[in-house]
């Protein structure tokens, strides 16, 4: 499998990425991190490792930049800028379909918490692009008016305790198109962090299953 550490440039800034191609990747996933996270996200890269061990190649990238993010850590106003997020999350598609190697694999967007709303965002930006997204305790309601341009099948993974994101999350997939294809999966007796024994598992697992039939 090839790895490889990249800067993305986006316009004036650029932003840090950890790429990982399986050989005959089927596909690829661009994942927009959550509420104070980054690329290092131990929950994200677990699901990450088992969607390579799928074939499918993943692209973990900062959304912010450093000083950004120092920035962030005192105010933490740009990690809920959805539109910022979702703009870089639709930048960085854009920087793909630039890629020799990368740009004819089928792309999704894999999304947790805030960072859910961006790709959601991304792919009502980008419907031509955006194949499949799925949501990792998300808050794709976040997305606002963005959802009702959303196309790409999508799927939203919650926890069974994670009682009001549940409810944000239900009220999110009603405002999607009706001909969009979604689905709604519970994990009992899993909080939002997914730290349950095998809850993350089984969130891996259900993103890797959504990927495989949408991007294949």
């Amino acid at each position: 499998m090839e790895q490889v550490a990249t800067i993305v440039p986006l316009g004036e800034i650029a932003l840090s990425a950890d790429i990982h191609l399986p050989e005959r990747a089927k596909g690829l996933v661009v994942f927009a991190h959550g509420s104070g996270s980054s690329r290092h996200s131990p929950r994200n890269r677990h699901v990450a490792d088992v969607l390579n061990r799928g074939s499918i190649g993943t692209v973990l990238i900062d959304l912010l930049t450093e000083e950004e993010e120092r920035v962030d850590i005192e105010t933490a106003e740009l990690r809920f800028d959805i539109p910022l997020l979702g703009k870089r999350v639709a930048g960085i598609t854009d920087w793909i379909a630039h890629q020799p190697g990368l740009k004819h694999l089928a792309l999704g967007y894999f999304g947790a918490s805030t960072g859910a709303a961006a790709a959601l965002v991304a792919a009502a930006e980008r419907p031509d692009v955006a194949k499949a997204v799925v949501s990792r305790g998300g808050r794709p309601d976040l997305a606002g008016e963005y959802l009702k341009g959303v196309r790409a099948p999508a799927l939203f993974i919650v926890g069974g305790e994670d009682t009001v994101v549940l409810d944000l999350n239900r009220q999110a997939i009603a405002q999607l198109p009706r001909q969009t294809e979604h689905k709604l999966e519970i994990i009992p007796g899993a909080t939002h962090l997914f730290e349950e024994r095998g809850a993350l598992d089984k969130v891996a697992a259900f993103a890797r299953d959504w990927f495989r039939t949408h991007l294949v």
